[in-house]
């Protein structure tokens, strides 16, 4: 991930050397710096380090050539060596995080990029660094406090605007998504992966029908794109549009027979129709090529308490509710097993959990503000 985001902006290492040539070693050093001579220049700073092992800024350049040699390991060693002893020496945390950054350790490189940042809050260089670097880390409401004025000041970097607009859509930010990904459609409309992402920031804003165009613009514009089927079978089957849902399901088996959430939401609808053979079947596929569609366990769940096979039925549930203790219904159908089971102990408990899970869903929706309008079509 590191090259991609680095390709976003234009970061260069400190551009002068922090130290002084106070030593004919130093001076000699910096003189096969300047002429480009970088193993001999490194084995000249190592030189220095070890006869001055407190000298800061020495340390602090032999990060420096290290890392135009791209050894970015060994430069972050040294240039946390250098601000151990000298925290005040002008560049050398933004090289530090920079070097974290090109190894792709962006939690790493948070911390030295946040000192360089607060040292001089109009470094653009640290800032845009520290917003990627979020992002890289899955840090994405973070990212979008930094990337957002960044792009804003920069209309033209799409690159930018992209990464932006994903961040708001992982942070749930779905306005801010919404316009990112909107404004990169004007100036690249026909792009399949925009369509969707645009699609799943509609949708986040409860705007499904929106959405679902957008999935169908995407999948118009690459019919073989992975993913970009079940996607739209997704909003279709949310929609209660079960035959399209269906379609949708199938077209992305075609191109991708092992893509298990389209055979576990086909399953789910094979079941709503009452046919419970064929949903098993494809439920249980599911289930085979991955281990954590939730949908799938309940659906096997209660068709195997529907056949009487309540042992499996209960394993199925169980495994439901590890996955997410938060959703009522499997602790709901795994009542009705352990009832029909005649373990009222064991049923009772999972009913007082139905009960106090929809207490608690009650109690938040108490306490959130009125509904407001949804935003202005475009």
């Amino acid at each position: 991930m590191a090259a991609p985001l680095l390709a976003l902006i234009s970061v260069s290492l400190l551009a002068t050397n922090p130290v002084s040539a106070q030593s004919s070693s130093a001076a000699q050093a910096l003189a096969l710096e300047q002429e480009g001579k970088l193993p001999e220049a490194e084995e000249a700073w190592r030189q220095v380090v070890e006869r001055n092992p407190q000298d800061g800024a020495a340390f602090a350049s032999l990060g420096l050539v290290l890392s135009r040699q791209q050894k970015y390991s060994e430069a972050a060693t040294a240039y946390r060596r250098s601000i151990a002893l000298d925290p005040k020496l002008p560049g050398v945390q933004l090289n530090l995080g920079l070097a974290e950054f090109k190894q792709g350790n962006f939690r790493a490189a948070i911390g030295p990029l946040r000192a360089a940042l607060a040292s001089n809050s109009q470094n653009t260089q640290a800032r845009t660094l520290l917003g990627l670097s979020y992002y890289g880390a899955g840090q994405f409401a973070a990212a979008v406090d930094d990337l957002q004025p960044l792009a804003q000041a920069d209309s033209a970097n799409i690159e930018l605007h992209n990464v932006l607009a994903q961040s708001c859509l992982q942070a749930k930010k779905f306005s801010c998504a919404f316009e990112e990904f909107r404004l990169i459609l004007q100036q690249k409309p026909d792009s399949p992966a925009s369509h969707v992402l645009l699609g799943e920031a509609l949708d986040g804003l409860g705007r499904t029908p929106e959405a679902i165009v957008e999935f169908q613009a995407a999948a118009k514009l690459a019919p073989q794109e992975p993913n970009v089927n079940f996607g739209l079978g997704y909003l279709h089957w949310k929609s209660h549009q079960y035959d399209d849902a269906q379609r949708d399901f199938e077209n992305e088996l075609a191109i991708d027979p092992r893509n298990a959430q389209a055979l576990a939401y086909l399953g789910d609808i094979e079941m709503k129709r009452n046919d419970p053979e064929k949903a098993l079947a494809s439920l249980r596929k599911a289930t085979e090529l991955r281990g954590d569609l939730r949908i799938a366990y309940v659906d096997m769940g209660a068709i195997l308490a529907e056949q009487k096979q309540y042992p499996d039925a209960v394993t199925s549930l169980q495994r439901a509710v590890k996955m997410d203790p938060s959703q009522p219904d499997a602790h709901f159908r795994l009542g009705r097993v352990y009832q029909a089971m005649g373990n009222k102990a064991a049923a009772q408990k999972e009913f007082a959990k139905v009960r106090e899970l929809h207490q608690k869903a009650d109690d938040v929706a108490s306490q959130m503000p009125a509904a407001t309008p949804a935003p202005a079509k475009p």
